[in-house]
């Protein structure tokens, strides 16, 4: 973690300030320059909560504490203490908390270390296609966001983030799984940014980005329109928030499968994957490649753990997500991009 990005990061409960207390340096690479950057470190905010930053990744999510067990008892002396006061004061909050994450944080964590970032493409995208998208959705090009500030509100394998960095951003991508780790360890760009955290409890400042770009994410969250409202305060004033979505569709299929991952969803995440493994995947292959789709196996199971494996999975109409963005004060709103799956809509903040 460099200045850059503890500059921008606040407590995820609170949003106050905090202080980081450096345990070790590393250099990394970036653009075959060598910058110097806390590599390990602990995040202590003005109330109880504290957060490890752990291989150069701050990880600032409430759990964090609990989370990362063996790393405090290594490096922090009172950690025992320090955990049993935040059990203490805020009993019933990090129960319900934790009790929300524990199946997401496994989900999307199975869901991306099956990715190849040598081979793979994202949603059938190369990264200069995922910037090409995300330019669409956003109503942007490469100019008008050169210098800017992006959010982007779980990042999944963070490919797209150092694209955007590539082209003149400043780009932070943050996920809920482990998934950070490897794009962190794969970037070389010096403005790409990552970090583990929950887009319910966002740990940034109010009035923060210029662009938050959330695709395919606050849907998996307990309630699309909370998740959003915990984004919007990030958003500077004319600032955009960008939101994808899935939408309701009359098909017989589609609802099959929502019937059925509303009950597949709720195993165990391994009985799930070999399950979807056996059953969904060898019926999709043949499928797509009778169609001539290029996706390999990992690319298809992906999809396919994406759709069934969430706990959540909510549907929207464009006029429910609209109505959303102004009662939080944005307008110009406009839906950028839709198929048959889902669509994009974007609002700036007034």
């Amino acid at each position: 973690m460099n200045s850059a990005l503890l500059d921008s990061i606040r407590c995820p409960v609170f949003r106050t300030p905090l202080r980081v207390e450096i345990i070790e340096r590393k250099s990394k690479m970036y653009d075959g320059k060598s910058e110097e950057i806390i590599w390990t470190g602990i995040l202590f905010s003005e109330g109880d909560f504290f957060y490890p930053i752990i291989n150069g990744i701050p990880r600032l999510i409430v759990e964090a504490y609990d989370d990362y067990p063996e790393f405090f008892k290594k490096y922090l002396p009172d950690y025992q203490e320090r955990k049993k006061n935040i059990e203490t004061n805020f009993r019933l909050f990090v129960k319900k908390v934790k009790a929300k994450n524990a199946h997401t944080k496994k989900s999307f964590s199975q869901e991306w270390n099956l990715y190849n970032y040598e081979t793979d493409k994202t949603w059938d995208l190369d990264a200069k296609g995922l910037l090409d998208r995300f330019l669409s959705e956003t109503d942007e090009t490469r100019e008008s966001l050169n210098g800017k500030w992006i959010l982007d509100a779980g990042c999944g394998n963070g490919h797209l983030n150092m694209e955007m960095a590539r082209s003149g951003m400043f780009s932070i991508g943050m996920d809920f799984s482990l998934s950070v780790e490897r794009a962190f360890e794969l970037n070389d760009q010096p403005h790409a940014f990552y970090l583990q955290g929950d887009v319910e409890f966002p740990p940034f400042d109010f009035d923060c980005f210029d662009v938050v770009h959330s695709s395919g994410v606050l849907i998996a969250t307990q309630r699309t329109e909370l998740s959003l409202s915990a984004l919007t305060p990030c958003v500077k004033m004319g600032g955009k928030i960008s939101i994808w979505s899935y939408q309701p569709r009359d098909n017989w299929m589609h609802n099959l499968f929502n019937f059925t991952r509303n009950y597949s969803s709720k195993l165990p995440l391994k009985v799930q994957y070999y399950l979807y493994m056996c059953t969904i995947l060898p019926v999709s292959y043949v499928v797509k490649k009778a169609k001539g789709n290029p996706q390999n196996w990992r690319e298809m199971m992906i999809d396919i753990l994406d759709w069934f494996s969430p706990e959540n999975r909510w549907e929207h109409e464009t006029t429910e997500v609209e109505s959303w963005l102004w009662k939080r004060n944005f307008r110009q709103t406009k839906v950028t991009d839709q198929n048959m799956w889902g669509f994009n809509m974007v609002g700036v903040k007034n």
